[in-house]
């Protein structure tokens, strides 16, 4: 540790929060972590746990609207638009449609792989201290699939990644079933993104609660913020439950719920909430296990291997934050596992047993990182949609380069968090 920089006060305390609390430590600042919550739930603990530098391909991409309007008319779906007259919707929905085409997706690619294979590169770091074990395995993930259409699809997408520099081995029916030797696989062939991986996430995070707790970050679970004191472009404190927060850096990592954060302090972010679904099990034979994690291609369901049992989730519905389980989504998600994994008879969850959290999805698919403009001493670091926990240390080193007034290891300039303002 070295010298105290000042004090830093963390907005939420998910994956972006809690890592910015482990670097910011380390570069000798003070920490306090607000969090709305009590610390044993977020989108950072029920997700399916993977490192995805083979997602350099933003959610606002070519095609990606037209299956989205097919989808949306089958409840089962993986993809699903709630129609709705809401005006942020509307919003979010037209910035989306500019943004899909293969100039943005051109644009954006390198720089998502570059943030993501360092983020990578800090988990490493971070499994090798004696207080962390959250089942890190930087052995690939795979992707599957059953049909030609989708087959030629990943294939055209794998050979992009090759150029773009990422290992990647693209395999038959026989080269895929050889990576998986105790379960079979009903697909003709898939995609080994070598450079990809996996944890147990609900690990990590409560490893890192307890690390930030044992090296005096101070922690206030239940603490909504309801308002923030500015004097010109300056934040002086955060009110919640009524007490004023005070600090020399803030940071604001509200997850899907950063665009009502950042309104409280006069900014405009666009935000959707996507909402997803991910339950736990274990298989009947325990010699079926899996050596990777697995997407689904066509079924869109995450598969991966965690504590001796499997967890699946999936499903993207894009609406406004509500509790309530949709069972028919659930479904949609156990009915499709037989069909590329016959050995697993999955049933159906109870809704007691049922996971669901909520990606922070911008509308052009790009995470919002970086220093406000408006307020000169907010740091913003959110919307990682699908790839919030692998980018998790990345924008925590980030936000601690930023509260330092250091150049950051990555080139953040395409994330600027007010693009949109």
């Amino acid at each position: 540790m070295t010298q105290n920089k000042g004090k830093a006060l963390i907005i939420g305390a998910g994956i972006a929060g809690l890592s910015s609390a482990y670097y910011l430590l380390q570069k000798g600042w003070q920490v306090e972590i607000l969090e709305q919550n009590d610390l044993t739930d977020n989108c950072s603990y029920g997700n399916a746990g993977m490192i995805v530098p083979s997602h350099f391909t933003p959610l606002a991409a070519p095609g990606v609207v037209a299956q989205g309007i097919r989808w949306m008319f089958d409840s089962k779906s993986p993809f699903y638009v709630k129609p709705s007259l809401n005006a942020n919707l509307i919003s979010w929905g037209l910035k989306f449609l500019k943004h899909s085409n293969q100039k943005h997706v051109d644009h954006s690619a390198a720089a998502i792989r570059d943030l993501n294979l360092a983020s990578s590169r800090l988990y490493n770091e971070i499994a090798q201290k004696d207080e962390f074990d959250f089942e890190l395995h930087q052995n690939g993930i795979l992707m599957l699939y059953k049909t030609e259409k989708v087959a030629q699809e990943e294939i055209e997408l794998a050979h992009k990644a090759i150029k773009m520099g990422l290992p990647v081995d693209i395999l038959d029916k026989k080269g895929i079933q050889k990576l998986e030797p105790n379960t079979q696989l009903d697909v003709i062939g898939g995609v080994n993104y070598k450079c990809d991986g996996h944890m147990n996430p609900m690990k990590l995070m409560k490893q890192m609660i307890s690390y930030l707790k044992n090296n005096g970050v101070i922690f206030h679970p239940h603490h909504k913020v309801t308002g923030f004191e500015t004097f010109g472009n300056h934040i002086k404190a955060v009110i919640a439950n009524d007490k004023q927060f005070t600090a020399d850096r803030f940071i604001m990592t509200g997850g899907s719920f950063l665009p009502e954060l950042a309104q409280k302090a006069g900014i405009k972010i666009q935000l959707m909430p996507g909402k997803g679904y991910s339950f736990m099990h274990k298989p009947e034979n325990p010699l079926n296990t899996l050596e990777h994690a697995a997407l689904l291609l066509e079924a869109r369901v995450a598969v991966t291997p965690m504590n001796g049992q499997i967890r699946f989730g999936g499903t993207m519905e894009l609406a406004s934050h509500q509790d309530k389980i949709n069972m028919r989504r659930v479904e949609g998600i156990v009915r499709s596992i037989p069909g590329y994994l016959p050995d697993f008879q999955v049933k159906i969850p109870k809704e007691s047993e049922i996971w669901f959290g909520y990606r922070p999805c911008a509308p052009d698919g790009l995470p919002y990182l970086g220093q406000s403009s408006k307020l000169n001493n907010l740091i913003i670091a959110g919307g990682g949609g699908m790839m919030g926990l692998s980018l998790g240390p990345i924008f925590g080193k980030t936000v601690s380069e930023l509260a330092n007034e250091e150049k950051p290891t990555a080139d953040i300039r395409i994330f600027n968090p007010e693009r949109f303002s």
